[in-house]
């Protein structure tokens, strides 16, 4: 039994101070979403044909590559924000918790890493 109250156990736990950029981080990235979506979207309806030439071609043009690579690095980031937070709110036991977060973070990066290497080697190369 404490003689603190509950006011004395909470003051000066603080908070984690996550919460606010986490939010802001997500609300940014939908919105740069939302623009790099529109773009690619019109990129796809413009293009004559789906071949992989027509396919290198188009990734091939700087601005195409470009904006590629940040719609790749944004869906990632704007993925690994959501994920993290559903398992977060629901995985209850701390070790498998920390375990599917690392988890994740490493997909999420590779993923990247992948998604990094072929749109260079396509826009490079073409």
């Amino acid at each position: 039994m404490s003689l603190r109250s509950p006011l004395g156990r909470v003051l000066g736990s603080g908070t984690a101070k996550d919460g606010t950029s986490h939010w802001w981080g997500q609300r940014v990235s939908a919105i740069a979403l939302v623009f790099l979506g529109i773009w690619f979207a019109f990129v796809l309806a413009t293009m004559t044909g789906f071949s992989h030439a027509e396919a290198v071609a188009t990734i091939g043009r700087p601005i195409n590559s470009i904006l590629l690579l940040l719609l790749s690095i944004t869906l990632a980031y704007h993925s690994y924000l959501g994920i993290q937070v559903v398992i977060e709110d629901y995985v209850h036991s701390p070790g498998l918790k920390l375990a599917t977060l690392l988890f994740s973070r490493f997909t999420h990066v590779a993923l990247v890493a992948v998604a990094v290497f072929a749109v260079l080697k396509i826009g490079l190369n073409a």
